[in-house]
């Protein structure tokens, strides 16, 4: 124990001192430990956090958190070195550097039927926006009034549209980026919408609109069917428990009634 407290002791001095800079350390390898993000990671943190959370920082953060676990946990078992000790250790650390992603993902997945149902608002909105504005215009303008989520991915995909990118291609990203409710059927209806020629831009329009239109009710459905739902489950609960509780009452009394 004595040998773990000065080892921990002559860590945060090194620390403090930024004799070991981790800081550093992770900045200039940052090319290949950004190798170790998982491909979704900087979604699920746009999905919890808007625009308020730097992906990138917040990775570095996990990185070094990460480390200090395993240095501690490494300290804890040096008087008692094995292999299933080793074992132990590089698999608790593993679950720590995973933690956040799991946390993040799991938050996603609670919520992404709020975000399926955010999409044919936020798409009405554009609809009308497209009523007097070209849709790369349109997009631009709808963007402040925009849930957070959505935020990002339409920046990416305005930037590429003023770019020169007059390809299907950045509507598309965005479907990918949000794979909600018909969002790929969507953001093709938004481009050929985008090409329509100014004589045919009400007929466009107007499809896009219907669209719309069926996409919001859906989302009510599923909105009202979650209720019902929950209904459901709140009094099968109410009624598991009042049943319980009649037959606890019922058994006690005819228990009281035997004694006597």
């Amino acid at each position: 124990m004595e040998i773990i407290i000065i080892a921990a002791i002559v860590l945060f001095i090194l620390v403090y001192t930024k004799k070991v800079d981790t800081k550093t350390f992770i900045s200039e390898n940052d090319i290949y430990l950004r190798g170790l993000k998982e491909k979704d990671y900087d979604f699920y943190v746009s999905a919890k956090y808007g625009d308020k959370a730097d992906p990138n920082q917040l990775f570095m953060k996990r990185l070094r958190t990460t480390f200090y676990a395993f240095v501690i946990l490494l300290l804890l078992v040096i008087t008692n070195l094995s292999f299933i000790n080793c074992i132990a250790v590089v698999l608790v650390t593993f679950l720590i550097y995973k933690s956040q992603y799991i946390s993040l993902k799991s938050h996603y997945k609670k919520y992404t039927h709020e975000i399926d149902q955010m999409l044919p608002y936020y798409l009405k909105g554009l609809e009308i926006l497209c009523q007097n504005y070209t849709v790369p215009v349109a997009i631009s303008k709808s963007i402040d009034d925009a849930p957070d989520i959505f935020k990002p991915g339409l920046r990416d995909m305005i930037a590429r549209i003023d770019a020169g990118d007059s390809s299907i291609q950045p509507y598309m990203d965005f479907a990918i980026r949000y794979p909600v409710r018909d969002s790929m059927r969507m953001m093709r209806l938004l481009y050929r919408l985008s090409l329509g020629a100014q004589e045919n831009k009400y007929q466009q329009l107007l499809m896009f609109s219907r669209s719309v239109s069926s996409l919001q009710n859906k989302a009510r459905e599923v909105k009202y069917k979650n209720r019902l739902s929950n209904m459901e489950r709140r009094t099968m609960i109410m009624l598991v428990v009042t049943g319980g509780g009649t037959m606890v009452i019922l058994l006690l009394s005819m228990l009281q009634l035997f004694s006597i």
